[in-house]
């Protein structure tokens, strides 16, 4: 299915699941029914997210280990990971900074004067720990990564498999065969499961809108609109970045990545995106021994929506509780929210869990994360579309610094021209 007409169909099933939601919600007063549709039609988009999940493992290990098994030497790893945290600890600091700069300057929590009242947001914090983090990182098994979805511990096994392959030259050849295979078959599977994408779009926007309504998008104008204005200025910043360092070719990458930025924007999740990324880098063309190596880093290392999100929420949080911070311990926060937020890519409502631990450390209310706890969901799209813009242009600059951007306009128009319909 051509790309543009799969963007095509995500947009309609997006509009329709939002006009379904409103209709539900509007028709029935009952918040049990509510729930109840809500429960009912987010099947869809709950067999679609588990289908994504079940392909993630084996495509992060197999595209990895290839990439790395045909590489040169175990050098040229840590060369391509030193560029990509170089790419990934320079987005995070323009992130943050942004999101402190527009949140002191629009003042979206001044006039709400909260008062603390010793209520629990219901968020743990306590996975913000070292021990936590080491745990999250190294993984104690070859297999429970595998089973629990762990990216970045996967990463870490299959960089260990992949440097072992490249050092066994011609005793390896047989097994990166098998490996190459089994990445090929993953990637045929992840064609018959993007086909559900549409559907499981549908049934994500109607779920989300008829439980919360549209009015709640009224009630949260101010605070969604100048975080949206944030992200779109975050993304001219990343883009005007990558154009300096790609060219005009940035148009076609932007272009290709269209329909993975919509369908983690429908669903609020970036993995339901990562098999299609990695699809449509290859047709940049970026190699797939970058891609498959870059992107899995990213995924816990370059959440720019997430990291602008943090600085957002928390001030935010200070504003309304009439809480000062002086310009010192908005930079201090700024420096803890961008080691912190390392930690904890896998945990469930990461950005929420990082608040917290943030909240707490500054002396700040906990339960002002209720304020936003309702609205976090639409929130959680625009920071999963944005993380897609973040690590594919990430992804495409590594390759540049690595020369793995070798065709000219021409040959990517004649490979767009040789696209099935």
């Amino acid at each position: 299915m051509k790309s543009s007409r799969m963007t095509t169909y995500i947009l309609v099933a997006m509009v329709l699941g939002i006009a379904a939601g409103g209709l539900i919600h509007s028709q029935f007063a009952d918040p049990a029914v509510h729930k109840l549709f809500a429960g009912y039609i987010g099947i869809g988009s709950t067999i679609f997210l588990r289908l994504i999940k079940m392909i993630i493992g084996p495509l992060v290990f197999s595209t990895l280990v290839v990439g790395i098994g045909h590489m040169s030497d175990a050098g040229a790893v840590g060369r391509v990971g030193g560029k990509a945290m170089l790419w990934f600890v320079s987005a995070s600091l323009v992130s943050l900074t942004l999101g402190l700069i527009l949140v002191d300057l629009f003042q979206p929590g001044a006039g709400v004067h909260k008062i603390v009242a010793g209520v629990s947001s219901g968020i743990d914090a306590h996975a913000m720990t070292l021990d936590g983090f080491i745990k999250h990182v190294f993984p104690d098994s070859a297999v429970r990564p595998m089973v629990d979805n762990e990216i970045l511990q996967i990463v870490i096994f299959s960089i260990f498999f992949g440097v072992a392959c490249a050092s066994m030259g011609s005793r390896a050849r047989l097994v990166l065969e098998a490996i190459e295979g089994l990445s090929h078959i993953i990637l045929t599977v992840t064609g018959y499961v993007m086909k559900l994408a549409p559907l499981a779009v549908f049934c994500a926007m109607s779920a989300t809108i008829a439980t919360n309504g549209l009015g709640i998008l009224l009630n949260y104008a101010k605070f969604m609109g100048e975080f949206y204005f944030g992200l779109v200025c975050l993304w001219l910043v990343l883009i005007a970045v990558g154009f300096s360092i790609l060219g005009p070719r940035v148009r076609h990458l932007i272009a290709l990545v269209r329909e993975p930025f919509l369908l983690a924007f429908s669903t609020a999740s970036s993995e339901a995106a990562y098999p299609k990324m990695l699809e449509q880098l290859a047709k940049f063309p970026i190699s797939r021994k970058i891609s498959s190596f870059v992107l899995p880093l990213g995924y816990s290392f370059n959440l720019d929506g997430t990291m602008m999100y943090c600085t957002f929420a928390s001030v935010f949080i200070a504003q309304a509780y009439d809480i000062p911070l002086s310009l010192g311990t908005q930079i201090a926060m700024l420096l803890t929210l961008m080691l912190t937020s390392k930690g904890v890519a896998g945990v469930p409502r990461a950005s929420l869990v990082v608040i917290a631990a943030t909240l707490g450390q500054f002396g700040l209310p906990e339960e002002g994360l209720l304020l936003i706890l309702g609205i976090d969901t639409f929130l959680d799209m625009g920071r999963s579309a944005t993380n897609v813009i973040g690590n594919s242009l990430a992804t495409a600059v590594v390759a540049k610094w690595e020369g793995q951007l070798v065709l000219d306009e021409d040959s990517v128009e004649m490979i767009e021209e040789m696209e099935p319909a």
